[in-house]
C-alpha cells in the first residue's frame, strides 16, 4: 500500500468522521466503529480506506479487530483514540453499568488497542497515537464526575506513555478538546442545545494543523 494508514475509532460521526476526512487526504484511513452502516457513509467521501466493526468496550472485539488489521495489513502508522461516551448528573445518581462504560469505552479500550499496536510500532521505529481526551481530563467538572475520572484515567496513561515510548521513534498526541456539538448527546439531556457548542469540522481542523505538537488545547 503506497500510503500510510490511519486508523481512527468512532469514526462514524461527529469528531471521529472530521477527523477521518482531514487525514484522509494523508492516509488510508480505517474507519472503526460500531454501525457499519454510518461508517461505510464516511468511506464513501474517502478515495481510500477500510471500514472494520469493532466496540473498543468489549476485550474480545478488540482483539479480533487486532487479528483484522494484521491479516489485511493494515497495522497503523497513526492511531486515533477518539472514540468515547459520557454519563453526567450528581455522583451518587451514577450507577455502575454507566461507570463500567465509561472506564471501558474512555480509558481501558483505548489503552488495550494502543497496547496490542505498540509492538509493531517499535520494530518500525515509528508511529502517532492521538489521544482524545477532552478538557474533562484537565479539571474537576460538577455533576462529571465519572466522565472526569475516565478522562483523567487516560490522561495519565497517555502522558506515561509518551515518556515510555520516546526512545522508540513513537509519538503520543494528546488533544484536550471542549464539548462540540456532535450526537455524543443524543443519549443523555446533559447539554440541552448542542447547537450553541462548536462544531466538530472546526475542532477536526484545529488538531489536524497542529499535529506537530504533544499537547493540543481546546482554544
Amino acid at each position: 500500500m503506497s500510503k500510510k494508514i490511519a486508523l481512527i475509532t468512532g469514526a462514524g460521526s461527529g469528531l471521529g468522521k472530521e477527523l477521518a476526512l482531514l487525514f484522509g487526504q494523508d492516509y488510508h484511513v480505517v474507519l472503526v466503529g460500531r454501525t457499519a452502516d454510518k461508517l461505510e457513509d464516511v468511506a464513501s467521501s474517502l478515495s481510500e480506506s477500510t471500514v472494520l466493526t469493532a466496540d473498543v468496550a468489549e476485550p474480545s472485539s478488540i482483539q479480533k479487530l487486532y487479528e483484522q488489521l494484521s491479516e489485511k495489513k493494515l497495522l497503523p502508522d497513526l492511531l486515533v483514540n477518539n472514540a468515547g461516551v459520557g454519563h453526567f448528573g450528581k455522583a451518587e445518581n451514577l450507577s455502575y453499568d454507566q461507570l463500567n462504560e465509561m472506564m471501558h469505552i474512555n480509558a481501558i479500550g483505548p489503552m488495550l488497542l494502543t497496547n496490542m499496536l505498540l509492538s509493531d510500532m517499535k520494530k518500525k521505529q515509528s508511529g502517532i497515537i492521538l489521544n482524545i481526551l477532552s478538557t474533562a481530563a484537565q479539571k474537576g467538572k460538577v455533576n462529571e464526575t465519572g466522565y472526569v475520572a475516565s478522562k483523567y484515567a487516560f490522561r495519565g496513561y497517555s502522558e506515561s506513555l509518551a515518556k515510555e515510548v520516546a526512545e522508540d521513534g513513537i509519538r503520543v498526541v494528546r488533544a484536550y478538546m471542549g464539548g462540540m456539538n456532535t450526537p455524543f448527546w443524543d443519549h443523555n439531556h446533559y447539554v440541552s442545545d448542542p447547537d450553541r457548542l462548536p462544531a466538530p469540522k472546526e475542532i477536526a481542523e484545529r488538531i489536524y494543523h497542529q499535529m506537530d505538537q504533544d499537547e493540543i488545547q481546546a482554544t
